[in-house]
């Protein structure tokens, strides 16, 4: 490799280093209350410690069920270990030198900001390729909301590995073709759908990218297409022997399930043969033939052998999809969303889409086009679910950077709205300038129900089953010794329909269902249901009775007047409560 190219990429890796750090000591200090306590900015993250926790404490390694959780013996979770390998081997090689709180804070401060690192230095590669500057475009990237909030200090979860893999691939599409860049692209596309389905969509798009220039390519097209048709189909055998889990016959596409592996082996033979035929042909014509030929009997034959897969959570019960999924922020459609949330999400990619099609207008290089279908996939995905903002906000950095440079030229008028555009963390707060303005609304609840004192208080009651609120429940899980019935996870649809039932019904039912769960603690916070309307806290509700402060007789109040959560025990004292 020629040096100025490596200079480029230790520059790249230089600027992204920086910005990682800089922001990651930012965030660590402002969230240092919560962290230093592990308590972790999203439910998954908690969870995702637990599923971690169970695993070094002796659980196998394919065993990802969590056996506090929902029905006895437990739930499978739709997760893969995949993601628990690098902050798993920090705990485990730290806790001999510093114990074990230590070195589990240092593994959710340390995996975010490797994988923001990993993120921007592919940003910058990504646009070197399309001739922008990477290190501008890595600067955007850094302040692209709502992607950043994948990598803040406790962001263990899976989303942001997806999005590093992602962008391993985007950087293969539009960058220059060669074996080992193609394989990294297919390792990278296996890895992804192991890890989950969420990204798969634009898995496709770039594949089909990856496939195009092969087409209209050179010997660099086959090589590429050659090394990721091969990589991906050893890597997905390699998945199925060493990741399968013990819910690998789990009925469903919503992981890394045999459902969904047979579908993406079968499809992954389509890049293979259309490698191996373009050692024989270099033709475009004949070459787009069979690239339609194999796409079509792709598609056939992946909806044949899993139809369910184009609906991967299509068995959530249809009344926890009303009261749950319609009320998870990143799972509402962009036009269904709070103005405040639609801007905030989509706005940088929108930038992003503009800028692009600039790009590629004034330049005409076709990898723009690439990475411009590549953003409007993301947006599609935003259209139905905002989580496909993530991804549009990292894409939308190298054509943003185009846009700063070029306008740098024509003086700071041009500059200076170019970076306006460019800033992704002004869009959340121009949607929340947008809704205040002539809205009148109700201070909401400041009870902090998750907080590490709150969680600290349902701890130290003795380890029993907890009837809380989905949310709740997933913190608890991981900050408690308790059982919970409900967390924010679609296979636990008869725990999450038991605690709705529990707390939105009259208290007759409630008490049916302490009775069948063994139910021993019930918490509630003052803001819980409140996305529900004034229905959910009607007086012949639970949920209303307990906010009145008229438990019935068989819940006795354990925490003081004021405390949130409120926490109840249940009785022993009628005979039907107890078996």
């Amino acid at each position: 490799m020629p040096a100025h190219v490596q200079d480029r990429h230790w520059g790249d890796l230089g600027i992204a280093l920086l910005l990682a750090g800089l922001l990651t000591l930012a965030w660590t200090m402002r969230d240092w209350a919560s962290l230093s306590a592990l308590r972790l900015p999203d439910t998954d993250d908690m969870v995702r410690l637990q599923q971690i926790r169970d695993w070094l404490g002796g659980q196998s390694f394919g065993d990802l069920a969590q056996h506090r959780l929902g029905t006895p013996p437990g739930l499978e979770m739709h997760w893969s270990r995949l993601a628990d390998l690098v902050p798993g081997a920090i705990i485990r090689l730290l806790t001999p030198l510093a114990g074990v709180h230590a070195a589990e804070l240092t593994a959710v401060i340390a995996w975010p900001a490797l994988l923001f690192v990993a993120a921007l230095a592919l940003v910058a590669g990504i646009a070197r390729s399309l001739r922008a500057s990477g290190q501008l475009a890595a600067v955007v990237a850094a302040l692209a909301y709502p992607a950043t909030t994948l990598f803040l200090p406790g962001r263990i979860d899976h989303h942001g590995l997806q999005m590093v893999l992602l962008l391993v691939v985007v950087w293969t599409a539009v960058g220059r073709g060669s074996l080992a860049a193609g394989a990294a692209a297919g390792i990278a596309t296996a890895a992804s759908l192991i890890v989950g389905v969420e990204t798969a969509f634009l898995l496709a798009i770039a594949a089909a990218a990856i496939v195009l220039r092969w087409i209209h390519g050179t010997r660099e097209g086959q090589a590429r297409l050659a090394g990721y048709a091969t990589a991906l189909v050893l890597a997905l055998a390699a998945g199925s022997a060493l990741l399968r889990t013990s819910g690998w016959d789990w009925p469903g596409c919503d992981g890394f399930t045999a459902e969904l592996w047979r579908p993406a082996q079968f499809a992954a033979l389509a890049p293979l043969a259309l490698a191996v035929f373009g050692f024989s042909s270099t033709g475009a014509r004949g070459r787009s033939v069979a690239a339609l030929v194999a796409a079509v009997v792709a598609a056939a034959g992946t909806l044949a052998i899993a139809p369910g897969c184009l609906r991967p959570y299509g068995a959530v019960d249809p009344l926890l999809a009303q009261l749950w999924l319609a009320n998870v922020a990143e799972a509402q459609p962009l036009f269904g969303a709070p103005i405040s949330q639609a801007i905030g999400y989509a706005g940088l990619m929108l930038a992003g889409i503009a800028a692009n099609g600039w790009a590629w207008h004034s330049t005409r290089d076709h990898r723009w086009l690439v990475l411009l279908a590549l953003q409007l996939a993301a947006l599609a995905l935003t259209l139905v679910q905002l989580r496909g903002a993530y991804a549009g906000a990292l894409l939308a950095a190298p054509a943003l950077a185009a846009l700063i440079t070029a306008a740098r030229a024509k003086g700071v008028a041009a500059l200076v709205p170019a970076w306006l555009i460019s800033a992704g963390l002004l869009y959340p707060l121009t949607g929340e300038a947008l809704a205040s303005r002539g809205a009148t609304t109700t201070a909401p609840s400041s009870a902090d129900c998750s907080s590490p004192a709150a969680l600290a208080r349902i701890a130290a009651l003795p380890a029993g089953t907890l009837m809380a609120p989905i949310d709740m429940g997933a913190f608890a899980l991981a900050a408690t010794p308790h059982h919970v019935v409900a967390a924010p996870y679609h296979r636990n649809g008869a725990g999450n329909a038991a605690m709705y039932r529990f707390f939105l019904g009259p208290a007759e039912t409630a008490r049916m269902l302490a009775r069948e769960w063994r139910i021993d603690y019930v918490a509630l916070c003052p803001g819980d249901f409140e996305e529900l309307g004034a229905q959910a806290r009607g007086p012949l509700r639970l949920n209303g009775a307990l906010r009145s402060g008229r438990p019935p007789a068989w819940l006795r109040p354990i925490s003081p007047p004021g405390d949130a959560p409120a926490l109840f025990a249940v009785t022993h004292l009628p005979a039907e409560i107890r078996p």
